[in-house]
């Protein structure tokens, strides 16, 4: 194969890659809603509902996208694993590794909005050190803290949720023992759900990736010590599982959940107003990946999450992956908004 054969299998193979459409069960759609949006990630939209601000991970930039005309601005770039964005009210606040800061009035300076430095308290580790962030029906900025490592006992803020008060700059920890969460929000009645990352290196089927939920501030979710309901750690198995909280639901090893999203719109069934929505990034080293796919979870009267309904699939096939799932944004219209930071498209879930 000369090179420039070569070059030309390698196009094509890259656009197979790319050019797919996902599979929907339940009677849903689904359709590309922008494409070319490169690594997105975490998404929030405008207080007005007209834009729609997209993080990246890898590509250290923030986007704007205009509802109405589908265009797409680079409102930031050169930051640092930007992939956490959240409104509050006018203004746009974007998690970096070991900073926030916020865009005043974000959409009066577009094309080219201005920020500051919020705080710059966090961990400098880039090592599970990119942040998902939301703003929680007490006012304060929700912030989890990754462990900077597969698996190693570290104090506090590492392996946490924390929390934010944006304008008194305090930060508090309210949730340990939680090795990688990248998405999380609130149910109806103010409780805090999130998913968690289990560590590597305990083989194909261990531990179990995880769905929690925050009863109390301090909790404790097991990290580094013990894994899913009771599983003890290869290496810091050292105190008893029975102390610490067991998962809302067990999910398959290495399968990434990162994004998750309790349903608030009408264009869906009532069914899917009592629970979340996930998203699985998939395996990046199992044998067998395992993984992406989108998730529905409904939650019993007495609170308890119910087994995993697959809704979106397809972003693997033959062992070969097309996209990775990534976060949700809900449109006023009710339909739902996922980013795939692979195949560099946000898709549109609807009925």
């Amino acid at each position: 194969m000369n090179a420039k054969t070569a070059l030309l299998f390698l196009l094509l193979n890259a656009g197979l890659a790319h050019s797919f459409s996902p599979k929907v069960n339940g009677g849903f759609k689904i359709e590309s809603y922008v494409s070319g949006v490169a690594n997105a990630r975490s998404m929030t939209l405008s207080a007005d509902g007209r834009w729609l601000f997209v993080g990246t991970r890898s590509e250290g930039r923030i986007y704007a996208i205009e509802i109405a005309t589908k265009k797409v601005l680079t409102i930031a770039k050169d930051l640092k694993m930007p992939n956490g964005v959240a409104m509050r009210g006018e203004d746009l606040y974007v998690a970096e590794v070991s900073t926030i800061r916020v865009f005043k009035n974000v959409v009066k300076q577009l094309p080219s909005p201005t920020s500051t430095v919020v705080y710059n308290g966090y961990p400098t580790d880039t090592h599970h050190g990119w942040k998902h962030i939301a703003f929680g029906p007490d006012g304060k900025l929700y912030i989890p803290v990754g462990a900077p490592c597969n698996i190693c006992e570290k104090s506090d803020p590492y392996a946490s949720l924390t929390r934010l008060d944006v304008d008194t700059k305090k930060m508090e920890v309210v949730a340990r023992g939680v090795r990688n969460s990248v998405g999380f929000d609130w149910d109806a009645s103010g409780n805090l759900w999130f998913t968690d990352n289990g560590r590597d290196y305990m083989g194909d089927d261990l531990p179990p990736c995880e769905v929690n939920r925050l009863t109390k501030v301090g909790e404790h979710f097991g990290y580094p010590y013990c894994h899913g309901d009771g599983i003890p750690d290869t290496q810091f198995g050292k105190k008893a599982c029975a102390a610490f909280s067991k998962p809302q639901l067990k999910l398959g090893a290495h399968t990434a959940p990162l994004g998750l999203h309790f349903y608030r719109g009408t264009m869906f069934p009532a069914k899917y107003r009592r629970g979340f929505f996930v998203a699985e990034h998939g395996s990046w080293n199992r044998s067998t990946k395992a993984g992406y796919r989108v998730f529905f979870s409904e939650v019993s009267s007495s609170g308890r999450a119910q087994a995993p309904e697959t809704l979106v699939e397809g972003f693997l096939e033959d062992q070969r992956t097309l996209g990775r799932p990534v976060a949700f944004a809900e449109l006023p219209d009710g339909s739902l908004l996922i980013s795939d930071d692979d195949s560099d498209q946000i898709w549109r879930l609807y009925r």
